[in-house]
Formats: structure tokens, sequence, C-alpha cells
């Protein structure tokens, strides 16, 4: 796919069904906690794990600066020119080339080129919230990679980031930054009430319970998109804790559901996709599904919102 491809407005959303590239989103998936964890043994806590997680770009997703000695190093998937580009701030620079190559030769290649930009890293072995958890240095299952396949994807995510980032501008509460976890491959924002929560469960495949407890420490409304729950993946958006009634709340758009085994709201991204107005249909699921929260939860909403366009006239 050339880089001049054509974005008109009818095809900014663009068409991509999960079962056609199941075995490259499955390969691309333990790609990313590679380079996600780079990121985990080098930058600071944050609260929620939001130092782990990668963030959208107009070429493709990076782990943003990651402080190393006395500078920083970036990690950037370039899902246009499908190269792996690593860059230290002394000026040294190495790429890996994204094509079909099993798990275990990609964790090599970026062991590899990490060392050579002098930032030797070991990360821990194997995936998390998946299972079985094969390591990625054992892991010759999955290889594949549809340069194509991942060029939409990341498209995916272009337009879903941008209707997100605009929804997080709605609200002066502490939220999340609109960022991608490569635990279960989601693009997800987070709103919270200020209040605490009670001590998550746990209970996701091979992850510790202690993870979710920092994830979840604080009351939250959570939204976002994953490559899953529809057939050419969803939108979604849940609470915890979750409140009494909230399944039962209407919300928009009519295509959207409480997926019980999911335990959220789920809006196939192909109703967004064919609607008339793809942005419109996704902000109404966005605001109806934190309302169901924010409302069954009691959240001092007057104090929590705001209007982003309150210097618009200045």
């Amino acid at each position: 796919m050339g880089t001049t491809e054509t974005t008109r407005a009818g095809a900014a959303w663009p068409r991509l069904r999960v079962d056609d590239w199941a075995e490259t989103r499955d390969t691309l998936h333990m790609w990313l906690q590679i380079v996600g964890k780079v990121r985990l043994a080098h930058a600071p806590l944050l609260n929620h794990w939001w130092q782990v997680a990668l963030y959208v770009t107009p070429r493709g997703l990076t782990t943003s600066a990651v402080p190393y000695g006395a500078g920083a190093f970036d990690i950037e998937f370039d899902f246009v020119d499908h190269t792996l580009r690593l860059r230290g701030s002394d000026g040294g620079a190495r790429a890996v080339a994204l094509e079909s190559m099993p798990v275990a030769d990609f964790h090599s290649r970026v062991g590899r080129a990490l060392e050579e930009l002098g930032v030797p890293t070991t990360i821990q072995d194997h995936p998390n919230e998946v299972e079985p958890a094969i390591p990625f240095s054992a892991d010759y299952e999955h290889h594949t990679y549809d340069p194509r396949a991942a060029h939409l994807f990341w498209r995916q995510l272009l337009q879903a980031e941008r209707v997100l980032s605009a929804f997080r501008g709605e609200f002066v509460g502490k939220t999340s930054p609109v960022h991608f976890f490569w635990g279960a491959m989601d693009l997800a924002c987070t709103r919270f009430s200020g209040r605490r929560a009670p001590v998550h469960p746990g209970g996701a495949p091979n992850c510790g319970d202690w993870v979710m407890v920092e994830g979840y420490s604080h009351e939250l409304s959570s939204c976002g998109f994953w490559p899953g729950g529809g057939d050419e993946g969803a939108f979604y958006s849940y609470a915890y804790p979750e409140p009494p009634g909230f399944a039962d709340r209407p919300v928009t758009p009519s295509d959207a559901f409480y997926s019980r085994p999911n335990g959220q709201f789920l809006l196939p991204y192909e109703s967004v996709r064919t609607a008339p107005d793809p942005d419109r249909t996704l902000t109404g699921f966005l605001h109806s599904t934190y309302a169901a929260a924010a409302d069954g939860a009691g959240w001092d909403r007057a104090s929590l919102e705001t209007d982003p366009e309150r210097w618009s006239d200045r």
C-alpha cells in the first residue's frame, strides 16, 4: 500500500474484517507487547500503569520518549513504511523491517537493535492478558504480517483517537490520555470520579491480580476501541465498580448493546463506519454510556465536566 492513498471523507473510516487479519493481529499483538515491555522496563511508574501505554502517531504507534540514563529514546511502529524505528537522544538510530517473521525473531531483532542503540534491555519473556502465554523467545506460532491490514488497523486507531480526544476535552476531572494498552490491544480513555474504588478482584489471564488492583484503584468510566467484539472490531464502554442498573440504562445508537460476558457496552465498529455521520454516532455512544456510569454512581458531574468551546469566541 502506497503512502499516497487518498483518504476521502467517505473512506476515512476503513473497513477491516477481524477474520481477514486474525493471524496478523495476533502476531502484531505479541510485537506490541515486546515493545511495550521495553517501555515498562525503563519508565517510572505512573498511576494506573499509564507509563506503559503507546500512543497513536501520524504514522503508527509510539512509546513516546522513554528516559534512559541522562537521555531518552523512543520506539515507533511505522505502519506507512512498515518499519520499527528506534531513536536515541544522542542521535543514534536503528530500524527493524516490519515483515512476516516469528515473534521469536522479532524479539531477538529488537533486543539487538536496543543493544546497538546503547539501551540494553531485559524484559519479561512472556505476554500478559492472553492464553496461552507462549514465551516470546520461543514463539514460532505467530509469524504473519500483512502490511495492508496493519495499515488499515492504524487508520482505525487514527479515527478512534481523534473522536476520543474530543470527548476527553469535555472533562476537567482526572482523566487518562487517549492511549493504547498493549495487554488487551485496545485504545482507551478513562474518566475518574475522584473517589477510591473497591479492591479489584483481578483475574486477567497471565497477569498478576496486583496489576488490576493498581489499574482500578479509583472509580472510573472507561471507553475505547479494540479489534474484537464485532466483525470489524468494536467500541466499548464500562464502569468500575459497575453501578446498579448500569446494564439496563438506555444508550445510543440503537446498535449499541450491553454484553454480559464482557461486562460492558459494545458498539460494532461497522455501525460507526457505515453511519451517515460516524463522528456523531460514536460521540453519542461515548456520551450516553458515560452518563449511564456517572448518573448511576452519583458523580458530581457539574464539577467534573466542562465546555471545550469555552474560549472559542476570543
